[in-house]
């Protein structure tokens, strides 16, 4: 099954260097490795001119091809005719030398799917559950023999009974679902949603959809809304065996308070594309959700270090919900 790697950059190029490295020790090598690069200099193409990296195009993009976005769907355009599959990673991200054997041989167990995500073993908050232990289920999400604790705003909304009561990557009626991912079982799961990290998809996909052009610039959520979107041709899986390591590089990010506003903004489309028409239910929960979140935010500017970035994330995300009461996006 031949396929091809997109990674989209801006101004990481050490970053980018760290991952191509682990895709050159893979078990299995992408046929094609497609680096799209929105830079403003000319580090990351100087850094790759001096490396030796197989089956490796590099594309610098101009200005009006520039954002996650825009890239991702440049990348798609320049994919080899023969490729069956696409797979997405950040360019912060390190792999585990059987990543892409993994995410190939799920495609292969089902021709119904057509998404295959990882997991980030770095972030990986899992332990087994003990014998004879209580486990407050306010605080603790327990799944197949683990558990995984909560944080303050899951323990909170348990406490309130705003909880998703879908498995993670589920998206329920009213958005907002569990984001705890799943516990290294070996086994496979079915998802709505998968991260714009680690995510690949079935060519086919791709005759069919492309990213959607509201997400511009940083792009927050757009993974979601095109996975979201790609399960009318089939469905999406968490493979618990493909491993990486994401590092969440802080340049090329967006300010605060732009962040913010499209944690709420961005959110809601997400919501709409997978609800389209929500009922009163879920609409009220939505938002008292998105309240909630705001104000625990708010909290951090006791708590933080840096109150600076917590002000300004919160009033983002009050500005992002105040311009939905009279300038709601459009879905396309």
């Amino acid at each position: 099954m031949k396929f091809s790697l997109i990674i989209c950059t801006y101004m990481r190029p050490e970053s980018l260097l760290a991952l191509l490295q682990s895709v050159q020790k893979q078990v299995l090598h992408p046929n094609q490795i497609i680096i799209i690069d929105g830079s403003i200099n000319d580090e990351t193409r100087t850094i790759l001119d001096e490396s030796k990296f197989h089956n490796l195009d590099y594309f610098l993009v101009s200005k009006e091809n520039r954002g996650l976005t825009k890239q991702r769907n440049y990348g798609i355009s320049k994919i080899n005719t023969d490729s069956e599959v696409v797979c997405f990673l950040d360019d912060d991200t390190v792999l585990e030398r059987d990543y892409f054997k993994q995410i190939i041989a799920t495609f292969k167990t089902d021709p119904n799917i057509v998404g295959v995500g990882g997991l980030a073993i770095n972030e990986y908050k899992w332990k087994q559950q003990e014998a004879n232990v209580f486990y407050n289920p306010k605080k603790y999400y327990l799944f197949e023999g683990y558990f995984y604790k909560e944080g303050l705003r899951n323990v909170v909304r348990n406490y309130l009974k705003l909880a998703s009561d879908l498995g993670s990557g589920k998206m329920p009626g009213y958005s907002h679902g569990r984001t705890s991912g799943f516990p290294i079982t070996g086994k496979v799961y079915d998802v709505d949603l998968l991260i714009g990290m680690s995510m690949s998809f079935r060519k086919i996909v791709f005759d069919h959809i492309k990213f959607s052009n509201f997400f511009e610039g940083y792009g927050l959520y757009e993974d979601a809304d095109f996975s979201l979107r790609a399960l009318q041709f089939g469905k999406n899986v968490i493979n618990t065996n493909a491993h990486l390591s994401h590092f969440h590089a802080e340049s090329g990010r967006p300010n605060q308070y732009k962040y913010g506003k499209m944690v709420v903004r961005n959110g809601w489309y997400v919501w709409r594309v997978k609800n389209p028409n929500p009922v009163f239910k879920d609409r009220m929960k939505w938002s008292l959700i998105t309240i909630l979140l705001t104000l625990i935010r708010f909290t951090n500017i006791l708590t933080e270090k840096n109150k600076k970035a917590a002000l300004s994330e919160t009033l983002g995300r009050v500005t992002g919900f105040l311009c939905l009461l009279v300038n709601k996006p459009n879905i396309k």
